[in-house]
């Protein structure tokens, strides 16, 4: 093969070959003749070998041979030697064939190709007309060497733009709930997992059970009758707008499962000629998105709880020079009338430094009684009764201890703090009958469980795989405690003012489980941080709370909820123990995909909070959404909400900050933006002509200066140097609580002009901060 000569010799050895019987000369004469056949430069006088081949019974690789020469495009000369007859009428005819076949082939494909052509190009074209009507471009720059762009074309949302910046998407139903209680990242639902794929942002619902206290509205309540809580056998989906009636209206589908139920004939309406209810407008659940069932005793697994406060205070030094002491116990004795509960409410207090300090609150005393615990490793309770009192009947006494406290400790010279201690004793207090543990810590925590190291601000272990660890806690017991403390309906809120490292990374997992707050004051000073403060714990202590709270989120067949994020205990696959709720908490959910394809032109989704009011009766908010299902993406790109969308990116940008550098999770913020963009581009690309240019749907016009706002926000900018550990900590925790408009505010903050020395900015109105945004 590497020659002429080469083909020359097998060219004369290929039929002595073929003479000399036997298999091995058989194949030796194959091989003689492909070789001769695959040389486009040898003139192929293959009849003496060919012969040979049919001599030997091998006819049909002379055949296959001969005709792979002819097709490479081989000058074959046929000598006119003597030959078999049906050699010859073999390879005419193979050949004839051969050609006839390749001919029919192409003809075939060149036909379908036009017609396919013909029918898809009005169906190609439409569609890409109306998306890029719809779009919006800007351009950045149009490439190496042009010149820089105007960044103040930049959208962004600021001035009049910022309230519509913010405003959710139209619903899609009047009788959904409000958007601050559900708000999806696009309002509708891809009707299949391809096209769920194809859609590079993420797919979810912001959740905010308790936004009606927030923004002054009631909940119609629906009081208990004997007829129960009415509600889908099957997938126990409540009763809501979107139930449909069948049989008269003695049976009803549910909007989620498609199951029929029987009607409780206590429960029973006649049906008007459009086969609704005739009783709509006398029940709130068959009219309105968001209702509040009264439950029943089969929803209790005991008595409802009363409102508890229970309050640890660090007496140490650091806590008493910076002011903090005097602040809040100040602030605590203004809310005592307005805490929630009225007559049920229940308070308690420890202080601790290098002991733990309890109090006895019994009604019957003049002044409170102090007794204190030195064992640290396994603290225990000094007496049984009388720590956890009423405020009602012990409000004297309380009042005579919050008086005394900022100077009973100002003479201490201890400069250690039991913190772990003191949060065991205070789970043995409340143990019995849960509630809100308010934590107040002026430092690192040095004694007892849960002390805590200083060398854990490590500088040099970032852009390292031990990154990571800086943002989770070190000693299980933290963990440990948060599982107990959800078990036992106890949530934990820190309020933490130190002047170093305090390593709130570790005391933010405890209400990062327990449904709890972080309050962080660097440097804390009396004078300077003392105001906002009293404003902080003020509204931590009056505002709406929901008690022993469960909740659960369900959807239509077909679909599924992925994953929660937020501030909760997943006590099962789909149910969130929640020890307390209240308005300023938020969550995230993902949907997706349980079936591959979406039957039905609408699907429901449905959150359902179980809780105890602070007036002591058990209660369910339910509130239901109906979604259209989509089937192309231009329409996803219209019905999506870049707000919501931001909000849900930043709670999944934290939960990745907890496994990954903060290098990786910046890049994967950038990167679902770019992904996303690009895929706009690739739908009408081919429409701009310049090169550089940013395509955007209107619908998320503003999500590039939010994302960008993110990566450079304190939760995620920078190293250590940057940003300081537990400054970074509290962001990251406000940041997985915040609703959607708190969320928009940290990483696009407002901006105001100083230099207007008699302008409107700073000035109080009504309580609030008027402000002139530039």
């Amino acid at each position: 093969r590497r020659s002429w000569h080469a083909a020359a010799w097998h060219w004369h050895a290929g039929p002595r070959c073929i003479r000399r019987a036997g298999e091995r000369q058989r194949t030796a004469a194959c091989c003689a003749t492909g070789a001769v056949a695959s040389r486009p430069s040898v003139a192929l006088l293959a009849w003496p070998v060919v012969g040979e081949c049919a001599a030997a019974g091998i006819e049909h690789c002379a055949v296959r041979h001969v005709h792979k020469a002819v097709a490479a495009g081989v000058r074959v000369h046929i000598n006119a030697r003597p030959h078999p007859s049906n050699i010859t009428d073999a390879v005419t005819a193979h050949h004839r064939v051969h050609h006839m076949i390749s001919l029919l082939h192409h003809l075939l494909v060149a036909t379908l190709a036009r017609l396919w052509f013909i029918l898809m190009l009005p169906l190609l074209l439409w569609p890409m007309q109306r998306l890029v009507e719809q779009f919006e471009s800007l351009v950045l720059s149009a490439g190496p060497g042009a010149p820089e762009a105007d960044g103040r074309a930049f959208p962004r949302p600021i001035g009049q733009e910022r309230d519509g910046a913010r405003a959710p998407q139209q619903p899609f139903d009047r009788a959904n709930c409000s958007a601050e209680n559900m708000r999806p990242t696009v309002v509708g639902v891809p009707n299949s997992t391809a096209l769920r794929l194809r859609w590079q942002l993420p797919l979810g619902i912001i959740v905010r059970p308790m936004a009606d206290e927030a923004m002054g509205r009631s909940v119609p309540v629906i009081p208990l009758g004997s007829q129960g809580i009415v509600r889908c056998r099957r997938c126990r989906t409540y009763m809501n707008p979107f139930c449909t009636w069948v049989d008269g209206g003695r049976r009803f589908k549910c909007n989620v499962c498609a199951m029929l139920n029987e009607v409780p004939v206590e429960y029973f309406s006649t049906l008007d000629a459009n086969g609704l209810r005739r009783d709509v407008a006398e029940r709130p659940e068959l009219s309105c998105g968001t209702v509040e069932w009264v439950a029943p005793q089969e929803y209790m697994v005991r008595p409802p709880m009363p409102p508890v406060y229970f309050f640890a205070i660090d007496v140490s030094v650091a806590a008493h020079s910076c002011g903090m002491v005097a602040v809040v116990a100040d602030t605590i004795r203004a809310c005592l009338d307005q805490l929630p509960g009225d007559e049920r409410t229940q308070v308690g207090f420890l202080t601790y430094d290098s002991s733990l300090h309890f109090y006895n609150l019994k009604a019957s005393l003049a002044a409170p009684q102090m007794l204190v615990v030195t064992e640290l490793d396994e603290p225990f309770l000094p007496m049984p009764d009388d720590l956890l009192v009423n405020l009602t009947d012990s409000r004297p006494v309380i009042e005579a201890l919050l008086d005394a406290l900022p100077s009973t400790y100002s003479s201490s010279t201890s400069n250690d703090s039991a913190m772990g201690a003191a949060l065991q004793a205070a789970f043995l207090v409340m143990s019995h009958v849960g509630g809100k543990l308010l934590l107040f810590q002026a430092g690192l925590p040095t004694l007892g469980s849960g002390k805590l190291k200083p060398s854990r601000d490590n500088l040099n272990l970032y852009n390292s795989d031990r990154e990571p660890s800086l943002r989770n806690p070190e000693d299980p017991f933290f963990k440990r405690f948060a599982g107990e403390a959800s078990s036992r309906q106890i949530t934990l809120d820190v309020f933490l003012g130190s002047n170093g490292f305090a390593d709130l990374a570790s005391l933010a997992s405890i209400p990062r489980f327990t449904c709890g707050q972080v309050y962080y004051y660097p440097g804390f000073h009396k004078m300077r941080d003392g105001p906002k403060l009293s404003a902080e714990l003020s509204r931590n202590l009056t505002r709406p709370t929901a008690w022993e709270a469960v909740m659960r989120i369900r959807c239509s067949r077909g679909l599924k909820i992925g994953s929660f994020h937020g501030h909760f205990f997943n006590r099962s696959t789909d149910l969130l123990a929640l020890p307390t709720c209240d308005p300023d908490k938020s969550f995230a959910v993902q949907i997706g995909h349980e079936e591959t394809v979406v039957n039905g032109p609408v699907a429901y989704v449905q959150c359902a909070l179980l809780h105890t009011s602070s007036n002591g009766e058990r209660r369910i908010r339910v509130h239901t959404m109906v979604l259209p299902v989509l089937s192309e993406l231009s329409e996803l790109y219209r019905a999506s909400d870049g707000a919501a969308t931001a909000c849900l990116l930043a709670k999944l940008g934290v939960e990745k900050s907890l496994m990954a550098k903060l290098e990786d999770t910046r890049q994967a913020l950038v990167l679902k933006l770019s992904t996303a963009l690009k895929e706009y581009r690739l739908l009408h690309g081919a429409h701009m002509r310049n090169p550089g240019a940013l395509i955007y749907p209107s619908a998320l016009r503003y999500l590039p200066a939010y994302v960008l706002g993110l990566v450079k926000s304190t939760a995620f900018r920078g190293t250590g140097r940057e940003v300081a550990a537990d400054e970074r900590a509290a962001a990251a925790h406000m940041l997985m609580a915040a609703p959607v408009d708190e969320t928009l505010q940290l990483a696009y903050p407002d901006v105001y002009n100083l230099g207007e020395g008699g302008g409107s900015w700073g000035s109080e109105e009504q309580g609030q901060v008027s402000s002139q945004n530039c």
